[in-house]
């Protein structure tokens, strides 16, 4: 690790290198560490540790960006010296102001020491529980276990100086049950909240429940969606529209619809990446601290997030959501949460006459943007309910149905979270989930 001392030092010598009317130097650096199993064997470790010096040079209204993973003196100078030379021969981008200017940040714990140095015997150990709660259920475990840490940093010609240290570890599992499938993931700043034992507990049990899958006819069916598969559907609309810039080239479901109603009044959505709930960091690839953002309060949408491209564009302030690089894709939300509700699973599924429960999708893509129609398949455990009751596993099913459509039409929200890649999220009952295609499996 090099230390924020270390870290800030090369960013303020790449800054001074580039030479331009304003520049910024960004590292990201760190460790990661992943074991994987398939068949209830572990079968690969592998461990990387990488850096890359990211600088971005502005000459007017010119931009040039460089990156290297080479740390000696030379190769800062030179990165910063081809940024440069790229924004001199870049076409002017009318749209740009500035570079942010500081602000001050708050302070996060998202660093364990003990989730960085977790070792491949202490990883190797967490999977043979796995494997052990998988095979006393009589399935067949497969997935994955990693861990590491991150260090970030910024700095700016305008003053900006930015530095956090971060760990992440994530336990993914899959269980196979001879023609069942179960799916658990865990994902944390702790290694310690990943909880072996549990989630091999419930990948298994749903896995040993999928077994002998049926058939059903496509259609609309009310439908329970486990955190998983409400999880897809935030990082969708996380993509496709929360942020500015798809606001400002008309692209996004949010354009024009602010003030009014896009979901159901039982539906609020925001973005904190300060939340320990969630997988907390300070600030952006800017350097700007984030903010939390209201995106939809009770069905109506409110805002979205901004960096400072299209902060400026609006004569705003950035939120703190760039995306890094050269800022192609836009600002966009990466610590969200779903207001919980009052029920549980168990009483969705006891107050459902006919529907489907739904573990997770796969393989989902765009159709729509402006509409949030996606299309994609169920997987890891899909069952079928009829008065309150689960009466069967269901071979997999396609969809093709509207995000927001669907949150128009929740019933109820679990209270209980669960906290996945970009967001912290419910259970969640939907009415007429539409279903276009069955699958053979």
């Amino acid at each position: 690790m090099f230390g924020r001392e270390h870290a800030l030092e090369m960013l303020h010598r790449a800054v001074e290198y580039a030479g331009a009317d304003m520049a910024q130097a960004t590292l990201d650096a760190g460790d990661s560490s992943l074991t994987r199993f398939a068949n209830s064997n572990i079968h690969q470790n592998v461990y990387e540790r990488n850096a890359v010096l990211a600088v971005k040079a502005v000459m007017g209204k010119r931009i040039g960006y460089a990156t290297t993973n080479r740390l000696d003196d030379d190769a800062i100078k030179n990165v910063a010296e081809l940024a440069l030379k790229i924004a001199r021969n870049s076409e002017e981008n009318p749209d740009f102001v500035s570079l942010p200017s500081p602000k001050p940040i708050p302070q996060v714990e998202s660093y364990d020491e003990r989730t960085a140095s977790y070792s491949p015997e202490e990883r190797a150990d967490a999977v043979a529980q796995v494997i052990a709660e998988g095979r006393s259920r009589d399935a067949v475990a497969s997935g994955t276990l990693s861990n590491g840490f991150e260090e970030s940093g910024v700095v700016n010609s305008l003053g900006i100086e930015a530095y956090q240290a971060s760990t992440q570890a994530q336990l993914t599992t899959v269980m196979t049950s001879v023609d069942g499938f179960g799916y658990a993931d865990r994902v944390s700043n702790q290694v310690a909240d990943l909880h072996p034992i549990d989630s091999a507990i419930e990948a298994a049990t749903t896995s040993v429940k999928s077994r002998n899958p049926q058939s059903i006819e496509a259609g609309e069916y009310d439908v329970i969606m486990l955190p998983y598969a409400v999880a897809e559907f935030l990082e969708f609309l996380a993509y496709l529209g929360f942020g500015a810039l798809a606001v400002q080239e008309g692209r996004s479901f949010m354009s024009g619809k602010f003030g009014h109603r896009i979901t159901g009044d039982n539906v609020t959505i925001w973005d904190d990446g300060l939340d320990p709930e969630g997988l907390p960091r300070p600030f952006d690839p800017e350097g700007v601290p984030k903010q939390r953002i209201e995106l939809i309060v009770n069905g109506i949408a409110k805002a979205v997030v901004y960096d400072s491209y299209t902060a400026f564009k609006e004569d705003k302030e950035s939120t703190g959501h760039g995306t890094g690089g050269i800022g192609t894709y836009g600002p966009m939300p990466v610590n969200m949460f779903m207001e919980p509700g009052n029920s549980s699973v168990e009483e969705m599924i006891a107050g459902t006459k006919r529907g489907i429960l739904v573990t997770r999708f796969h393989y989902t893509n765009v159709i729509h943007p402006v509409l949030t129609i996606i299309t994609g398949m169920t997987r890891d455990g899909t069952f079928l309910i009829e008065n309150g009751q689960i009466v069967k596993p269901l071979k997999n099913l396609r969809f093709t149905d509207s995000i927001l459509e669907r949150l128009s039409n929740v019933e109820s929200i679990s209270r209980d979270v669960k906290r996945q890649s970009i967001s912290v999220v419910p259970a969640v009952k939907v009415r007429g989930f539409k279903f276009t295609g069955v699958t053979e499996f």
